[in-house]
């Protein structure tokens, strides 16, 4: 695969994070040209296995993290995500569902890079505690969830107790809100209520805006310290804004780099920022070192890491 451990931090014992969340079987389109309504336009489509937390996982593992992935799968594409995501190192658990399939997301991306999603939250929301084993998370050093657990009511309840177990064993909690919309729909307030208390919260500029109810990232990741200790908003390709409790926030630039695809820049530069963190707890290093593998992330279609060499599966079985 491809090594990673450049943009990443220098190799050391790192201890050991716990992702539990998503699995999406991606189909990425990119159009050629302007799209015609009603009618046919060239595009660029690529399948690819995806989800924000299984990314995250991936990305993690490629710079040298030791990481365990826990998520629900179609049956028919058990194999396929396994080999995925054991190929990069990732010890990942996955629980075959036999009623629902794989959650699929359909992402159009335009020229500038940005992206419009379709989601199909498939599989992913039978999740329940009895997929997690009891002795995984008391292995984790950091238990990393993303909003899309909070966002539907069965698989809610399985990342506020995972979240209160957490707490109550000393485990770092890590939190992406992964969706603007969804936060608008759940309300900001409520998220909030399930989500406080977390060590570290890491929304894009327009989740922060949503959760923090201002534009301005700094000023929101300043207020978001209200709720969790540490906040790093990403600000699309140009770094991002760390604010930590009692403390000004820091602006941390990134070097410009020309995007295909931001799907997936978000989980990128939480790896990249866990891995680094992990090492060293310096919230400014640690969110320049995300930002140096996020540029990893848009320069390819997808939103994970370049595939490893070795798959025994190389397409999905359950239907797009």
């Amino acid at each position: 695969m491809t090594d990673l451990s450049a943009a990443g931090s220098a190799v050391a014992a790192v201890p050991r994070v716990l992702v539990v969340g998503d699995v999406i079987n991606d189909v990425v389109v990119r159009p050629l040209s302007a799209v015609t309504a009603d009618s046919d336009t060239r595009a660029e489509i690529v399948r690819r296995p995806g989800g924000s937390a299984a990314n995250l996982a991936c990305w993690l593992a490629g710079l040298g993290t030791p990481v365990g992935f826990i998520g629900r799968v179609g049956r028919a594409d058990h194999a396929y995500h396994l080999d995925h995501l054991t190929g990069f190192g990732v010890e990942a658990l996955l629980v075959g569902d036999a009623e629902r399939e794989t959650g699929t997301i359909v992402i159009v991306v335009d020229r500038a890079g940005a992206r419009t999603m379709f989601t199909d939250r498939g599989a992913n929301l039978g999740l329940t505690l009895r997929d997690v084993p009891i002795g995984e998370l008391a292995r984790a050093s950091v238990l990393h969830l993303t909003g899309y657990s909070y966002f539907e009511d069965g698989v809610r309840a399985t990342a506020l107790e995972l979240d209160r177990r957490a707490r109550e064993t000393g485990t770092t909690v890590s939190i992406d809100p992964s969706s603007a919309a969804f936060l608008e729909e759940v309300g900001p307030e409520q998220f909030l209520a399930w989500t406080s208390g977390a060590r570290l919260c890491f929304p894009n500029r327009d989740e922060a805006a949503v959760l923090s109810g201002t534009t301005d990232p700094v000023e929101g990741a300043a207020r978001l310290t209200c709720h969790y200790a540490t906040v790093v908003v990403t600000l699309d390709g140009e770094g991002a804004v760390v604010a930590e409790r009692g403390r000004p926030p820091v602006t941390v630039p990134a070097e410009r780099v020309r995007a295909l695809d931001t799907t997936g820049a978000g989980d990128a530069f939480c790896a990249g920022f866990l891995d680094s963190w992990l090492r060293r707890p310096d919230p400014v290093a640690a969110a320049a070192a995300g930002a140096r593998v996020a540029q990893h992330a848009v320069v390819r279609l997808g939103g994970g890491p370049p595939a490893p060499v070795t798959s025994r599966s190389s397409t999905p079985r359950s239907s797009p």
